[in-house]
């Protein structure tokens, strides 16, 4: 681990294909370009990490030091790769670096993860100035989780900051939310593992709220559901407006044959 500084160097972009949130064995890949130059470059990818006084720092993916090209691939995306990435590029002797490049997530989601992270109100969208809770609970009731988040604004951010949230053991408490609280929020344990991203939505006018609420709200039956169905998905009032949007994602039954 290492920090960096920023000077006047060539630029790098990081970007992500298919699509940053990602179901679990998905592939993903992440694409680094160096911006008016492009030949003769090696490439090295990060993952951010901010620690619980809020202070940044990289950590070098260990499979990925100086890679000739500018794509690193992950055939079966794993709940752990759920991430913030960025990269950087360099070439001839001595060595002359890029900048470190744009903030790039990835999402990973899957069936059974080994931390949960329970909301309160238990909702992904909320209204301003009210609490929140959001808890990261295992097996072993662990106090030992760390809840971070990644915003709208694309600031990496750890739940002990006081300036928006506190965190006792395992569960961080946003006291009266605003609109900038809207981002992802994640479990990532002691070694810096990251589990069960959430997309929380914090709106002042109209929300997607589950479970309903007789005579305040209508709902949209999907009596069969298939692959088709994923997607974004939001409800609209005549006066008030439109919701955020929350993803939907659709998973089947993975089956293991024999092969003779």
């Amino acid at each position: 681990m290492f920090d960096f500084s920023i000077s006047d160097r060539a630029q790098t972009v990081l970007s992500v294909s298919p699509q940053k949130w990602l179901t679990e064995g998905d592939p993903v890949t992440l694409i680094c370009e160096v911006h008016g130059n492009s030949t003769g470059w090696t490439f090295s990818w990060y993952t951010l990490i901010v620690s619980p006084d809020n202070k940044y720092h990289f950590q070098l993916l260990s499979d990925s030091s100086r890679v000739a090209g500018g794509n690193y691939t992950v055939s079966s995306a794993a709940l752990k790769h759920t991430g913030v990435y960025v990269c950087r590029a360099e070439r001839g002797e001595p060595a002359y670096n890029t900048t470190i490049s744009n903030t790039q997530p990835v999402w990973v989601t899957g069936v059974s993860p080994p931390v949960s992270l329970i909301i309160s109100p238990s909702r992904t969208q909320h209204f301003t100035l009210v609490s929140l809770s959001l808890s990261c609970e295992d097996q072993s009731n662990s106090d030992r989780w760390r809840v971070k988040r990644y915003t709208d604004s694309e600031q990496l951010e750890d739940c002990s900051s006081s300036v928006w949230g506190s965190q006792t053991g395992s569960t961080c408490t946003i006291n009266s939310t605003i609109t900038s609280d809207t981002g992802v929020y994640w479990c990532q344990s002691e070694s810096g593992e990251n589990y069960h991203p959430v997309n929380i939505t914090v709106h002042f006018g109209v929300i997607l709220e589950s479970p309903v609420h007789p005579n305040q709200t209508t709902e949209m039956i999907i009596s069969t559901v298939s692959k088709s169905h994923e997607g974004f998905y939001y409800c609209k009032h005549s006066e008030r407006g439109e919701s955020p949007k929350s993803w939907i994602s659709v998973r089947g039954e993975t089956k293991n044959y024999k092969h003779f």
